[in-house]
Order: structure tokens, then C-alpha cells, then sequence
């Protein structure tokens, strides 16, 4: 079986410059997103300690502690094992080493410690937010391709709720989880990151056949399996070789977990960092029927055809 239509060689699935850069601006643009409300709370925090008038009055005020606390360094996670005796020894560190030195901006220096614990917070959130954003993308993708093709179809949302097509808000792709429709009376159900017995781990793509409501069940029979995919969205090109090795590690070991239950779903990968050596790995995975099918999450052609191809499997 030859490579997918949409690849000519190796060389269409390696990420360019201008992809890159992109890949970064909507990261910046993601980082800010959730810095937002932060600030917000940094500035609500700072008006609180003004009207208190003192560092004492400040750091003893029960209606802010929690945010005092995380100025002085405990993060939300953090609070919970500390006891109150621990927490009143924190706070008194940060009045007398820090605010106690700003004077009378104190309230600037408060914030300013605020926003330094929660950056900490948005940091661990940015780890994952190359594969969340590529999750968003390929939702996308694949509610316009069922649309434009005039499928209907459900979508998952955050709480395990199924909606119809029509009630699809602006912004659905945020929290949706899932995607159910039907195809020449096939059903399919592609489900994101789920944790599949069969590997005893996630996976990120499952695409099952049976009916939305049947997911839960069916990911338990290897032989639902229509197809198993790992999708990488990091951009940063140093990090793509390892987010390989991650996913090629993956696919490798669902082949084997189904090959036991004599099961063999398609497997494919979609990255957004991918470099020539990678790209030369996949195409003779592609060449040797070892992966179905294989995209560049920046290349919205060939984001398109995969997602065709996962609606018509």
C-alpha cells in the first residue's frame, strides 16, 4: 500500500521556518490568554493591601490570605500540605524579609510576588499546551470536514455530555473531549487522549466503532479499535526528536498490546515539529505499511486530507 495521497516524499511532512514562527506567535498569544486573568487577581490583590493600610493589617486580612500566601511563594497545590502553623511562618517571612523592605510599596511588591508563584503555575500549564493546541486544531479540522461533507455529528464535551452538531458554541474545541458520527452506516466515535486497557496507558487519538454512547465500553475491546493515533503539537524544534522517540515508542507498543488480542487498527501520527530525520523515519514507516497515514499539524492540507481519512475509515 502506497504513502497517502497527500505526500510526495519525506520532505512535504518537515516543518518550515515561517511554520515555526507561527507555531511560537500562537503560543505567545496562548500564554497571555491564561496570564490574563492573573493579572487581573495581581491588581484586585494590590487595590486589597492599599486599603488595608499596613503590612500587618495586609497580612492578616482572612478575606485575602490565600493570595497573600501564594506571594509568599505557596502555590495553590503546595497549600494543602502545609499546616496552619507553616503557612503563619511563610507569611510572616514574606512581611518582614520583603514587604517590610518596599515601605510603602509594599502593595506593588505584593503583587509582584503574586504573579512570580502564579508564573510558576502557567509555566507547568505551557508544557502541555502544544499538544492541547493541536488537539484544538484537528477538532477542527474534523468538524469542518463532517460539516462540509453534510454529516451530522455529536461532540463530547469537558463534562462527558453529548451535543449535537447544531449546538455547537463559539470556542467548542476548547473543552470538547470527543466526536461521534456515522459513515455509510458505520459508527465512529474518535475520542482524545483516553486511557486504552489494552496498553494500560493514553493514547491520543482512539477512533472506535460503535455508538457515542457505547465509548465508554467499547475502549475496552481491542477489537472496537478502528484506528490509534498520537498527535504531538509542540513547535519547538529542539524538542521534536524527543516527542518522536515518545510517540514512535507508543505506536510501536499499541501495535504489539493489539497484535496479542489479534486486533490490528490503523496507526498514524500527526506533529507539528517535525525534522528531516524524523520525516525520513515516517516515510518509511508510511512505505512499509508499519503506519497508515501521517500529517504536519502546520500544513492544513494535509491536516484536511487526515482528517478525511479518519471520517471515511
Amino acid at each position: 500500500m502506497p504513502p497517502p495521497a497527500h505526500l510526495n516524499s519525506a520532505e512535504d511532512l518537515v516543518t518550515n521556518p515561517s511554520a515555526t514562527r507561527a507555531g511560537f506567535l500562537a503560543l505567545a498569544i496562548e500564554r497571555n490568554r491564561l496570564a490574563t486573568p492573573l493579572v487581573a487577581q495581581a491588581r484586585a490583590l494590590k487595590v486589597a493591601a492599599e486599603s488595608a493600610g499596613s503590612i500587618e493589617r495586609c497580612v492578616n486580612d482572612e478575606v485575602i490570605r490565600p493570595a497573600v500566601l501564594v506571594a509568599a511563594g505557596v502555590s495553590d497545590k503546595a497549600a494543602g500540605h502545609f499546616t496552619e502553623a507553616e503557612k503563619r511562618a511563610a507569611i510572616k517571612d514574606l512581611a518582614d524579609s520583603y514587604l517590610a523592605l518596599a515601605g510603602a510599596s509594599f502593595p506593588d511588591e505584593l503583587a509582584a510576588r503574586f504573579l512570580l508563584t502564579k508564573g510558576d503555575a502557567i509555566g507547568g500549564k505551557m508544557r502541555n499546551v502544544g499538544g492541547k493546541l493541536g488537539q484544538r486544531k484537528l477538532l477542527l479540522a474534523m468538524a469542518s470536514v463532517l460539516e462540509i461533507g453534510g454529516a451530522p455529528y455529536h461532540w463530547l464535551d469537558h463534562d462527558k455530555v453529548w451535543h449535537v452538531a447544531g449546538d455547537k458554541q463559539a470556542g467548542f474545541e476548547i473543552g470538547a473531549r470527543g466526536l461521534h458520527w456515522t459513515w455509510q452506516g458505520r459508527n465512529r466515535t474518535l475520542l482524545f487522549n483516553r486511557r486504552v486497557p489494552a496498553v494500560r496507558t493514553n493514547v491520543d487519538l482512539c477512533l472506535l466503532n460503535c455508538e457515542r454512547d457505547q465509548a465508554d465500553a467499547a475502549i475496552a475491546n481491542p477489537n472496537a479499535f478502528v484506528a490509534l493515533g498520537e498527535l504531538k503539537g509542540g513547535i519547538d524544534p529542539a524538542g521534536a526528536d524527543e516527542h518522536w522517540k515518545t510517540a514512535r515508542s507508543a505506536l510501536v507498543r499499541i501495535r504489539t498490546a493489539f497484535a496479542e488480542s489479534e486486533a490490528h487498527p490503523s496507526l498514524f501520527f500527526i506533529g507539528a515539529a517535525i525534522a528531516e530525520k524524523m520525516a525520513g523515519e515516517l516515510w518509511h514507516g508510511l512505505e512499509s505499511n508499519t503506519f497508515a497515514n501521517a500529517a504536519n499539524l502546520t500544513d492544513n492540507r494535509q491536516l484536511t486530507a487526515v482528517a478525511h481519512w479518519i471520517r471515511t475509515l
